[in-house]
C-alpha cells in the first residue's frame, strides 16, 4: 500500500485525536444506566477504528470553508450510527463474525443480548446528540437528523444489510449488487460528507451536489475494496476473518467481475470521485487525499 502523505497523515491523526477525545468524552458523562452496557457500548466505540467517517465530515466542512469544531459532535454521531452497525452486523442472526478490528466481537466480549441492546442504545444517543450540537443553527440540526436517519433506516445502511442478507447464495447482477452496497455501505459515507458540508450555512447547491457525487462514487470504491481484502487481505491485518464473504456464498465485485475487474472498477471510482471536485480549490485536497487512501488501504 502506497504511503499516504504527510498532509493526510497528519490531518487524520488529529481527526482521530479531535474524535477519540470527544467521544470518550461524551460517552463517560452519557449518564446512570447498567454497568454491563455501558462497558459494552464503550468497548464497541474506543476499540480502535480507522474513523474514516468522522474525517470524511471534517475534510467536506473544510472543504466548504468551516472550521473543525464546528463539525466535531455531527462527525462523532456518525461513529456512533457505524459502531452500532458494527455490532448488529457481527451477531449470530447476521454475519456471525467472532472477530472485529482484531478482537472478539462485541457478542463474543459479552453476550448477545447485551451487544443488541448496547447498538440499540448507541443508535439513539447518535440523534440525541446531533440534536444538541453545539454552534449550528436549529435549522442546520434538522437537516443533519434528516440525513442521518435516512442513511441509516431501512432506505439506507440497514436495508442495504437486509438485500445484503436476502442475497446469500444468490447471483446478482452489477447492478443489483450496486444498488446493495449504494444502501448498506455507501449511504452512511454519502451522510457523511453531506453532513459535512451542512456545516456551512451558505453552502451552494452546487457544491452539494457534486460533494454527494464524490460521497456516492466514494462509497462504492469503499466496498470494492473490501471486497478485494477478503480474498487478498491478510487476517491480522485487517482486524476481521480473511475469505469470510466467500465462506458465506456471498456476493462481491470481484466474484461477479474477476479480480482484475474489480481493480479496473475500482480505478474507475476513484477517477469518477476525483472528477467531482474540480469546482473545488485548494480546500477540496484532503477530500482528493481522503478518495486515493480509500481505495489503497489494507485494512
Amino acid at each position: 500500500m502506497p504511503t499516504p502523505n504527510t498532509r493526510l497523515v497528519t490531518f487524520l491523526e488529529h481527526c482521530r485525536s479531535r474524535i477519540d477525545a470527544e467521544l470518550e468524552c461524551r460517552l463517560a458523562m452519557s449518564g446512570n444506566s447498567s454497568e454491563r452496557l455501558q462497558q459494552a457500548m464503550r468497548y464497541s466505540v474506543l476499540g480502535g477504528g480507522k474513523r474514516i467517517r468522522p474525517a470524511l465530515c471534517l475534510a467536506a466542512a473544510a472543504a466548504v470553508g468551516q472550521s473543525p469544531g464546528s463539525a466535531t459532535v455531527p462527525a462523532c454521531t456518525l461513529e456512533l450510527i457505524h459502531a452500532y452497525s458494527l455490532i448488529h452486523d457481527d451477531l449470530p442472526a447476521m454475519d456471525d463474525d467472532e472477530l472485529r478490528r482484531g478482537r472478539a466481537t462485541t457478542h463474543i466480549a459479552f453476550d448477545e443480548a447485551t451487544a443488541i441492546l448496547a447498538g440499540d442504545a448507541l443508535q439513539a444517543m447518535a440523534f440525541g446528540w446531533l440534536a444538541e450540537a453545539p454552534g449550528l443553527d436549529d435549522q442546520i440540526r434538522l437537516a443533519m437528523i434528516r440525513e442521518l436517519a435516512s442513511a441509516s433506516g431501512h432506505l439506507g445502511m440497514v436495508g442495504g444489510q437486509a438485500i445484503d442478507l436476502e442475497s446469500v447464495g444468490k447471483s446478482l447482477t452489477i447492478d443489483q449488487l450496486e444498488t446493495m452496497h449504494r444502501h448498506k455501505t455507501g449511504a452512511l459515507i454519502a451522510a457523511s460528507v453531506r453532513i459535512g458540508a451542512l456545516t456551512a450555512p451558505d453552502v451552494g447547491e452546487e457544491q452539494l451536489a457534486a460533494l454527494t457525487i464524490y460521497s456516492q462514487t466514494l462509497g462504492l470504491a469503499f466496498q470494492v475494496q473490501d471486497d478485494l481484502l477478503d480474498i487478498e487481505g491478510d487476517t491480522t491485518v485487517i482486524g476481521k476473518p480473511q475469505g469470510s464473504d466467500l465462506a458465506r456464498s456471498k456476493p462481491t465485485y470481484p466474484s461477479l467481475l474477476g479480480t482484475a475487474g474489480a481493480r479496473d472498477y475500482l480505478s474507475q471510482l476513484l477517477d469518477s470521485a476525483l472528477s467531482s471536485l474540480e469546482g473545488f480549490g485548494k480546500e477540496g485536497d484532503i477530500l482528493r487525499d481522503m478518495a486515493g487512501y480509500v481505495v489503497a488501504r489494507t485494512h
